[in-house]
């Protein structure tokens, strides 16, 4: 039987307004029927520091470290934490919420999409799994995290490798479309991260920066061999194919298209309404 055909992007490395702008059109364009689904993948310049929809800038964001680090700034369109956009490749993927493969749920449909996410960890030799909280006391943990960092908390169906998390997902649902994006940690610098976040006082902080050493973990820490972006870039492109039953055909995003995507980065990524709202 014939695969569907879904479009893949490779954006390579964009501004942050850009990358969030170019994921809201896609959802949008998909919502319209103008495309089929998508998987695209896509870099920061500069490294960029991304907080979750919900997240309060004044009370939670150092911004002086931000600019001190030379970092861009945005706030994304779905929810989670602060995260640290630097040696990583960043994933999102556009489809229906009436797709047939598709659970109606946030957490199955999480599942469903991340299991290209897991495939491609095994293209590349590491023994990944999906965690799954298991008792009260853990799922309870899930809803109220403790920290702003995205890495630190664990969630459901959460792709661990030796324990540790090493992939960090959000989801939003809108016009009846799903978008997933998130982060696959090819290295970290974790020192840079805790500072650019706000805690109580120092003794909080190194609490918690201990603490998610023992949850979290980048791809080259753990794997037996030096792992490049483009090795990452073939392995989790052949997940997706795999892991979603689908072939991913290259699309070039035309004129137009790009003409659109850059106006809405311009009036809502680069917005200062937008980015520091709460």
């Amino acid at each position: 039987m014939e695969k569907e055909k879904w479009h893949f992007i490779d954006t390579g490395n964009s501004s942050p307004s850009f990358n969030m702008a170019l994921d809201e059109a896609l959802l949008d364009w998909h919502s319209e029927g103008k495309i089929p689904p998508v998987i695209r993948f896509y870099g920061w310049n500069p490294p960029t520091l991304s907080i979750g929809y919900f997240q309060k800038v004044e009370k939670e964001i150092d911004m002086d470290a931000v600019k001190e680090h030379g970092l861009g700034f945005v706030r994304r369109p779905t929810g989670g934490r602060g995260v640290l956009h630097e040696h990583e490749l960043t994933y999102s993927v556009i489809v229906s919420e009436e797709h047939p493969e598709m659970p109606k749920t946030v957490t199955e449909a999480y599942r469903v999409i991340s299991e290209g996410i897991l495939k491609g960890f095994h293209h590349l030799g590491l023994d990944a799994y999906f965690a799954v909280p298991k008792t009260a006391e853990e799922r309870d943990a899930l809803k109220s995290p403790r920290s702003a960092v995205c890495f630190d908390a664990p969630s459901w169906y959460e792709l661990v490798v030796e324990g540790r998390k090493v992939a960090g997902s959000a989801q939003t649902r809108q016009k009846g479309v799903i978008l997933q994006h998130g982060s696959i940690l090819l290295d970290l610098d974790e020192d840079k991260l805790f500072s650019l976040f706000k805690y109580p006082n120092e003794r909080v902080k190194e609490r918690m920066k201990k603490s998610f050493k023992d949850k979290a973990v980048a791809i080259n820490a753990i794997s037996p061999r030096r792992i490049t972006l483009e090795e990452a870039k073939e392995a989790f492109y052949k997940g997706f194919a795999e892991g979603l039953n689908i072939d991913l055909v290259p699309y070039q995003l035309s004129e137009e298209e790009l003409a659109y995507v850059q106006q809405l980065a311009c009036e809502r990524y680069e917005n200062k309404d937008w980015n520091f709202k709460r």
